[in-house]
């Protein structure tokens, strides 16, 4: 066996040796991890945990996604997750009408973690994208720009069997509101006594119009689909709110 040959076996046995501990390494650290996150005791917080439910009023992390997603895929978790945080949704029977309108996941909203909200026949997801969005982004926006908070959140429904509007007339496809998979919002009550609404609001210079704006782009983190006045004249006056959707802010 010449030199080289045996340099050359060398190193392939020092790959292979370095490989399985490498391989070791990799499967002890993965054990560990497996058993942090679901050990019964673990250390890690459950907002952290991309195993435990969510929780509304959690701070957004990495793994809030995770367990919105996972949420939004099974009703009797969502159902769960809102009554955890003490969102008012009462379940009603599903609503079947047809193949094309009817609301799965049936219930009545009328209060989010702190806002109100007259009551509106939705589906659980829709009321857990509503939920996110008033905790995480309509509250901050209202103490941060406006010193109150959002005392409740004004609508124009949410399930209407029909197919969809444009600026062009009824379109042949049938709207996110046959399903109850939208909330349209056309305004805020504020604690301190103001009443905001968007026809009114957004085209003005000032705290409420910033605000306005602000609530309308972070709608944009929770609902796949929002349409604000910046869309077109039909949503003059309201935001669309849609959960499912080929993800389109404006």
């Amino acid at each position: 066996m010449t030199k080289r040959t045996g340099r050359r076996r060398f190193m392939r046995l020092a790959a292979s040796f370095f490989s399985i501990i490498l391989f070791l390494f990799l499967f002890l650290v993965g054990s560990a991890g497996f058993l942090l996150v679901t050990h019964p005791k673990s250390p890690l917080p459950d907002h952290w945990n991309p195993l435990r439910d969510l929780s509304i009023t959690a701070p957004v992390n990495l793994v809030t996604r995770f367990q919105l997603n996972r949420a939004l895929a099974d009703e009797a978790q969502c159902k769960a997750v809102l009554s955890a945080d003490e969102v008012a949704f009462a379940e009603m029977e599903d609503l079947v009408v047809d193949q094309n309108c009817g609301i799965s996941g049936r219930g009545l909203l009328s209060r989010l973690v702190t806002a109100d909200v007259r009551g509106v026949e939705t589906r659980c997801t829709t009321a857990l994208r509503l939920a996110m969005w008033e905790h995480h982004v309509v509250q901050p926006a209202a103490r941060d720009i406006l010193g109150t908070e959002a005392r409740a959140l004004r609508h124009l429904g949410s399930y209407n069997c029909r197919r969809m509007r444009t600026a062009q007339g009824q379109n042949s496809r049938w709207s996110s509101h046959a399903t109850a998979d939208s909330i349209d919002i056309v305004g805020v009550d504020l604690a301190d006594g103001r009443t905001l609404n968007l026809l009114r609001d957004w085209p003005t210079e000032g705290s409420e119009s910033e605000f306005l704006r602000q609530i309308g782009q972070g709608a944009c983190d929770w609902f796949r689909v929002v349409l604000s006045p910046n869309f077109n004249k039909l949503h003059a006056d309201h935001f669309h709110l849609q959960g499912p959707g080929w993800g389109y802010c404006r």
